[in-house]
């Protein structure tokens, strides 16, 4: 049996030293415009042993010198450095000293550098922006943009912008002090100290408070021309109501108030729900012009990408409220699940990132219960970590890290989507309260350390009497998850279980794992809680006319039910809960995807929902039939078909809903208004395909009240996708002048739809095709935060995921070097552009391309996007026949 000991997969620094503190000293940032700046950093330490050199993470830092100070009873030994050797792929620097180190508990290592003020989104980086409102004097600018500098060190990129033991065991305290313009304002995780005036003139240096002890990834700072809205806690802390601020450039506070009013209120209820006060004085939120990520739960001073912070009631999309109310739910949960309590090493990533998904959603429900959140999660985080986990290429939960280039990887669906469903389905085993005193008890006892897996079971098993390792471990350290065949026979049903594999070719050494399963047996009498936790089992006294297994989708896993009991089912809706419709559909469609099942069912069950009202079962209907149109895209009668298909299923609800939003109206039915909308012009709809139009004209020659706010992404698309060269020009247009936050954003998803790649009425025949000018202009115009949105609309356009394939071998080399800065963005965009084809041909052609390639950093994307197009392929390949006779015999084909 294989070592997976941790110590037998990390690539991990030495031993050697035992970081305390770090006292971090900036000056001299950005002089001159030159995007560089200067620094000291004193960190004390323990010698543990004896050492000549002392091996730190750093990387694209230049070391000046370095010095030891060794204090001894009454003695001092200060110890120079001789000589720096950089280890750039390991991100490591070990410094040489003069003379032996001897084994001290007070010790400090001074070293004096220079960082590099980047453009990557990675450490101590600068993102542009063109101000709304007149800057700061001493703001630094060129001629087309403005600059703000901040930090982004998760995973492993502390060591970008200091000297540093960067692993999340090695926690320590921070001082931090930074020398900026008088005129500019500087952030950093705690409150201020002192501001006092720089030996420069027009500088000043401002000194914060110390910080807790804490990971380095967990360190921010950041220097701009920022103002802010403020509010406070209801909650005391300390006697006091905690300052919470959303901080912006310079004209954009305002469209942080909504933020802001819950930002407060989530704190008082995470203080509440875990039994241990916010941590530290102050809450900080800070929008950021270039985020690589969504946002970065910085202990005190969280970063977020524009659009999930700020939000403009007369401007923005009514969807992003969604989105940015869950975003500050989710990284102020990090300030407890992560912040206060780290995992001990990056393979236990999920201990952050799943706790904080579901804790997230969880404080959602509570300030907006209207919205239907856990159905929300059902349909788009359940569905999401269903789909990677039903492929080879998975990985398990808790996967062995070997170093930072491993780190971001795992960054996924699995750790973050996969890990909230099993703590949504343990939670709901054990009874929510009894789940939160168990994390509360988990948080107190490791507050200030790190934690393992194993730490928050044993937690959960005292408070609650169960063995929850014995229920947890195959869901946290095996890959996949099971699909339940039922069989039925006359008053009773006989379940199994077996591995889940959307190429639907499962071998025996695919199906070893056998789960702890919640079946959660639902009938006309109510819900029963059944445990199975054998390959086979079966279930008496079951009531024939209804029943339903995985009572309200609460357990991770797939139902396979007789193709006679799904048409039951479609026609007993009443007796069924918005999460029970969305399972049954995406069960459905899932099943007949790996095999286990065929579409017609699907199609059969979907008919019954053509008088459904509710949003998400809808997004639900919606999101598995557009799989089934991608997958059968090629083949032009089964597209008719399905396009005829949709149609028929929204057009009643299309006509009821209209156009108009009414002052009164709920969010969910405006969120369904635009899901229809865009699906039914994007499939075909005549009379819905003039009325965009209409609306894009009017809106393009200057009336800009004729497209709603919420419509403008439907109508941007429809009009893209049949309007031609005059629309993608006229989008294009949008993005470029659009002040809206998330305008820009809207219409590079939407300039994806281009579907007349060379129009036949272009005036010029030497024009470029459409799809050549989008290529280009993502390679020159886009920010490098954005190129994966346009990337994905066009890897799932079938008119030019081809073409984006050919680019992208035609241009590896400079899209290797400006995307690969960052290897989360690379990473991001090979999935989006390549995860879509469905034929065997494509797949062998990417899978040469990259074969003699140095692929670490997003190898194990490579993984997925082979799995997902094989799985896809068998998909068409197998159902393809039987679907156009089910499509004929309805009379869609």
């Amino acid at each position: 049996m294989a070592d997976t000991s941790p110590a037998s997969y990390k690539d991990v620094l030495p031993d050697t030293i035992k970081p305390t503190n770090y006292a971090i000293s900036l000056s001299d940032i950005a002089p001159g415009g030159a995007f560089t700046y200067q620094g000291t950093v004193s960190i004390s330490a323990k010698i543990l042993k004896p050492t000549k050199s002392i091996t730190l993470n750093s990387i694209e830092l230049k070391v000046h010198s370095a010095e030891v100070i060794v204090n001894n009873d009454k003695t001092q030994q200060t110890i120079p450095n001789i000589d720096a050797t950089y280890d750039v792929p390991k991100q490591r620097v070990t410094l040489d000293f003069a003379g032996d180190i001897p084994a001290s508990s007070d010790a400090v290592i001074v070293i004096k550098f220079e960082g590099i003020l980047n453009d990557n989104m990675a450490g101590f980086y600068r993102s542009k922006y063109v101000p709304v409102v007149p800057a700061a004097a001493s703001v630094v600018r060129d001629a087309d943009n403005h600059y703000m500098f901040s930090t982004q060190f998760e995973s492993c990129d502390a060591r970008r912008a200091f000297p540093c033991f960067d692993e999340p065991n090695l926690k320590a305290t921070f001082d931090v002090e930074i020398e900026l313009p008088e005129d500019q304002v500087v952030l950093s995780n705690m409150p201020e100290k002192s501001v006092k005036k720089s030996k420069t003139e027009g500088l000043k240096v401002v000194t914060f408070e110390r910080t807790p002890i804490m990971s380095t990834y967990l360190l921010a700072w950041a220097v701009g021309d920022f103002e802010y809205v403020e509010a406070f806690t209801e909650r005391k802390y300390n006697g006091k109501n905690l300052p919470v601020r959303v901080y912006t450039t310079k004209g954009l506070k305002e469209q942080g108030s909504y933020a802001l009013e819950h930002a407060h209120q989530i704190i008082d209820y995470f203080s509440e729900i875990f039994g241990i006060d916010y941590p530290l004085p102050k809450a900080d939120l800070l929008a950021v012009h270039e985020f690589s990520h969504g946002a970065m739960e910085n202990w005190g001073l969280v970063t977020y990408r524009t659009t999930a912070v700020l939000f403009d009631e007369k401007t923005s999309d009514a969807k992003y409220k969604n989105r940015v109310a869950y975003v500050v739910a989710h990284e102020l949960a990090h300030q407890w699940f992560g912040n206060l309590v780290t995992m001990d090493w990056w393979s236990e990533l999920w201990l952050n990132e799943g706790f904080a998904t579901w804790v997230g959603w969880l404080a959602t429900d509570k300030l907006h219960p209207e919205w239907n959140v856990w159905p929300q999660f059902v349909q788009e985080g359940m569905q999401t970590a269903f789909g990677l986990d039903s492929l080879r290429s998975s990985h398990p939960i808790e996967v062995p890290v070997k170093d930072a280039l491993d780190v971001d990887q795992i960054f996924d669906h699995i750790s973050y989507l996969k890990g909230s469903s099993v703590i949504r389905m343990l939670a709901s085993h054990l009874g929510q309260d009894k789940f939160l005193a168990g994390v509360g008890n988990y948080l107190k006892a490791h507050a200030y350390g790190n934690a393992t897996t194993n730490d928050l079971w044993s937690a959960l098993s005292e408070v609650s009497g169960q063995d929850v390792p014995k229920l947890m471990d195959p869901w946290i350290r095996d890959i996949g998850y099971p699909v339940v065949t039922v069989t039925e026979e006359p008053g009773q049903i006989s379940v199994t279980q077996s591995r889940c594999l959307s190429t639907g070719d499962v071998k025996p050494e695919d199906d070893k794992t056998t789960w702890w399963v919640p079946l959660g047996l639902k009938s006309k009498s109510g819900s029963k809680a059944i445990s199975f936790n054998t390959k086979k089992e079966t279930i008496p006294d079951i009531d024939d006319s209804f029943y339903k297994l995985n009572d309200e989708y609460a357990g991770f896993y797939r139902t396979n039910y007789p193709a006679s009991r799904l048409a039951t089912l479609s026609k007993q809706l009443d007796l069924l809960s918005i999460n029970d419709k969305i399972n049954l559909i995406g069960d459905a469609g899932a099943l007949a995807r790996s095999g286990d099942a065929q579409t017609a069912p699907l199609l059969s069950l979907i008919e019954g929902f053509s008088a459904e009202t509710d949003y998400l079962v809808w997004s639900q209907v919606i999101s598995s039939l557009a799989t089934v149109k991608s997958v059968f895209s090629e083949d032009e009668n089964i597209s008719n078909a399905l396009k005829k298909f949709t149609l028929k299923l929204i057009k009643p609800t299309v006509t009821k809903l209209g156009w108009t939003f009414a002052p009164d109206e709920d969010h969910l039915t405006g969120q369904l208004r635009a899901l229809l909308i865009q699906a039914a012009g994007l499939n075909g709809d005549e009379d819905v395909i003039k009325e965009a139009q209409r609306q894009f004209y009017a809106y393009a020659v200057g009336d800009a009240s004729a497209i709603h706010n919420s419509l403008r992404s439907a109508v941007f698309q429809i009009n893209v996708k049949y309007g031609g060269r005059a629309a993608y020009n006229a989008v294009k247009a949008e993005w470029a002048n659009t002040t809206s936050i998330d305008g820009k954003e809207t219409s590079l998803r939407a300039l994806g739809r281009i579907e007349d790649i060379k129009n036949a009425e272009d005036e010029d025949p030497l024009a470029p095709n459409l799809l050549k000018d989008l290529l280009d202009f993502m390679a020159s115009g886009v920010p490098t935060q954005d190129v994966h949105t346009p990337a994905a609309t066009l890897g799932g356009n079938p008119k030019t995921r081809l073409g984006l394939w050919t680019y992208i071998k035609e241009n590896w080399e400079p899209l290797r070097e400006r995307l690969g800065k960052n290897m989360v963005v690379l990473d991001r965009f090979l999935k989006l552009s390549l995860q879509n084809f469905s034929d065997l041909e494509t797949e062998a052609d990417i899978a040469a391309f990259f074969a003699e390639k140095d692929n670490r950093g997003y190898d194990r994307t490579l993984g997925v996007v082979s799995d997902s197009i094989k799985g896809r392929a068998s998909y068409r390949l197998r159902d393809a026949e039987p679907l156009l006779e089910w499509l004929k015999a309805n009379q869609y084909a």
